[in-house]
């Protein structure tokens, strides 16, 4: 470690950070998404795309993901991806891309390959899609669901093990009950047969054995099940009682002075920006969700209330440092740094992105059982309104030199491990801590992919962007649309709308109500390419603030004379706006419980009890489309729920 010698100060730059919130109600349709994609597992070869560049890399576990990343297994490999309690698990040869992931929507492209969908739960008003190369399948209930499609994306196999769904491809629509398979053949006139379920294979087997892993764990105790990376902390750490804030988890095997939020690296990912990736094969949950407190000489986890879809956070620290942050004299005398801490139970998380008092709130109330919407209502209109940041002196650890990691701008921006290049800070240092207005620092072409990620040989032969691929939303991604052919006139489907959603989970229609045939378009949206990076990092300013940057070497700030009355005016308008709204009234979330959640023994064991049962027929349908309208009919008549235990 080297010692930070002569210091210019160390600057709280939340100011600067929260300039640009807005207030209005309005900014509630600029929330960013309240959950993430993550791939929790890798057994193999397992490479990602990042949405914005062209390499696919070795797979970060940790690293989260989210609307336009790309996902391949390569050949006898697996993996697994969670989005909060929804486990999506892939075989060999498998590659995903995330089309839509929002609060209400999951929207996957399976380009080719095998994967297993165990879907805990699904709520009312809430979509889930699987797009493949000739049909689209929307899950209208939790359960469980494996799909292949073959690499010529000629053919589709799904099997609903458990719950329902609905496939559309063509002209025509399909219902799917479980303990079912089937097949559908072709692009534009799709041919189908069903059959009885098939016994399970070795992936499917190994895929119980995960749910089964997630079933037992001792931590759905103590934290929600669509807090992903519950099921990690049984093995890394111990659940100890706590007076002051109830059960906690302390990790093991930590290193002598280890403080959270040192070991790993920070990415930007928009729309959240600087985003923690922790390097602890437990280190989702703790650096997303819940506080950190130190006790008793120890660090230990303080988890959220056990709610449903607790709001994920890119990394819950207060940041010190920025332009006015020097590290030595010795170095140069102006090389700029960066400084943060964990928070702790009872402060407030403002974000440093665009989002609106009502996130402000969920994001702490489901993250913190010691804090109540007063005080963040409190701090919000003292930072983000008032722009006065002398609040953050209060927080738990702002002086505190154990929980105080400080970096230098290259270690930060770059995606360098940060305990390689950490600085140590005195208490001397922390006590020149005074809260600035002072620019944060904007993303680099290296911030997008951590520093020591390697480029994969382990990536799908066809590029996803040359895949066709059949969906029924309009993705959030942007897409170039294929407008069908005059032999292939797609039907309207009349689905709920979102305002009246089913009571088993609804679609949220596309524009024009049609299937939707789309390629998916060279990765072009958050890292600026070489050649026209001031360009794209223009179009991809990050919210909260950050200048783009540029390539002839930073951040190009505007004169001092004209950023002056800019910001002036719009401190203004944000009061205005703000004063003109009504009070937030903030609903509590509701609380989690297994009854919620799809969970179970594993599903080859209950099969096992029921071998004496006899087998259900098999049936093939080779039907014009008005017989197909009997059938679905008759199924729908006969449709019963297989999916309560």
């Amino acid at each position: 470690m080297r010692k930070l010698g002569s210091v210019v100060g160390l600057t709280l730059f939340l100011a600067g950070l929260f300039a640009s919130l807005p207030t209005s109600t309005a900014a509630q349709d600029q929330d960013p998404p309240g959950r993430v994609a993550r791939l929790n597992y890798i057994q193999g070869s397992v490479s990602y795309q990042v949405s914005g560049d062209q390499d696919w890399v070795q797979a970060d576990q940790n690293r989260p993901l989210t609307a336009g990343d790309n996902l391949w297994v390569d050949k006898d490999s697996r993996g697994e991806v969670h989005i909060g309690s929804t486990a999506i698990r892939m075989d060999s040869e498998t590659g995903i891309s995330f089309l839509t992931l929002d609060d209400r929507t999951v929207q996957l492209q399976l380009a080719q390959g095998t994967i297993e969908v165990h879907l805990r739960d699904l709520e009312g008003g809430d979509a889930f899609e699987i797009d493949t190369p000739n049909l689209a399948l929307t899950l209208t209930r939790s359960g469980e669901y494996r799909v292949q499609t073959d690499p010529n994306g000629g053919s589709t196999v799904i099997v609903v093990r458990e719950g329902q769904g609905q496939v559309s491809g063509g002209t025509d629509t399909w219902d799917l009950r479980s303990g079912q398979q089937y097949a559908f053949n072709g692009t534009d006139d799709l041919s189908y047969a069903a059959y009885a379920e098939p016994g399970f294979d070795d992936f499917e087997n190994w895929c119980e054995s995960r749910d089964d892993r997630e079933n037992n764990a001792p931590s759905a105790k103590y934290v929600s099940r669509d807090v992903d990376g519950y099921y990690d902390l049984d093995e890394y750490g111990d659940w100890r009682p706590d007076a002051d804030y109830g059960t906690i988890w302390v990790p093991r095997g930590v290193a002598v002075g280890w403080a959270p939020y040192h070991s790993g690296h920070w990415v930007y990912i928009a729309p959240w920006g600087w985003t923690w990736v922790d390097d602890a094969p437990w280190g989702f949950a703790p650096f997303h969700y819940g506080r950190w407190v130190f006790v008793r000489g120890y660090w230990g986890w303080v988890p959220g209330p056990v709610v449903v879809r607790p709001v994920y956070a890119p990394a819950l620290v207060a940041f010190v440092g920025g332009g006015n942050f020097s590290l030595s004299v010795s170095f140069g005398g102006g090389l700029a740094g960066v400084a943060w801490f964990p928070l702790g139970p009872r402060d407030v998380y403002v974000p440093g992105y665009r989002c609106s008092p009502r996130y402000v709130q969920t994001i702490n109330i489901t993250n913190t059982r010691v804090i109540n919407v007063t005080q963040v209502t409190n701090v919000y209109n003292t930072v983000v309104i008032n722009h006065n940041t002398t609040i953050i002196n209060n927080y738990t650890y702002a002086r505190n030199e154990t929980a105080v990691t400080a970096v230098s701008r290259d270690t930060f921006v770059n995606a360098r491990p940060v305990s390689r290049g950490a600085i140590r800070v005195t208490p001397q240092q922390l006590q020149s801590v005074r809260p600035v207005d002072s620019a944060p620092i904007a993303p680099g072409r290296t911030s997008y992919v951590a520093s020591t990620a390697r480029v994969s040989q382990a990536k799908p032969a066809v590029p996803f962007s040359q895949r066709p691929v059949v969906a029924r939303m309009n993705p959030a991604v942007s897409r170039p649309v294929m407008q069908p052919n005059q032999n292939n006139q797609y039907r309207t489907f009349v689905q709920p709308q979102r305002v009246q959603p089913a009571p088993q989970g609804g679609n949220r229609p596309n524009q024009g109500g049609q299937n939707n045939r789309i390629n998916q378009p060279n990765a072009q949206q958050n890292a600026p390419q070489q050649g026209n990076q001031q360009q794209n990092a223009e179009q991809q300013q990050p919210r909260g603030g950050f200048r783009p940057f540029t390539p002839q070497g930073g951040n190009q700030q505007p004169p001092q004379q004209q950023a002056q009355p800019q910001a002036q005016q719009q401190q203004q308008m944000q009061q205005q706006q703000y004063n003109r709204q009504p009070p937030v009234r903030f609903t509590p979330p509701a609380k989690a419980s297994d009854e919620r959640y799809d969970v179970h023994p594993p599903l080859n064991q209950r099969q096992n009890q029921q071998q004496a049962q006899p087998p259900r027929q098999q049936e093939e349908h080779r039907n014009p489309p008005q017989q197909q309208n009997q059938n679905r009919s008759e199924q729908h008549d006969n449709k019963h729920d297989d999916n309560k235990h």
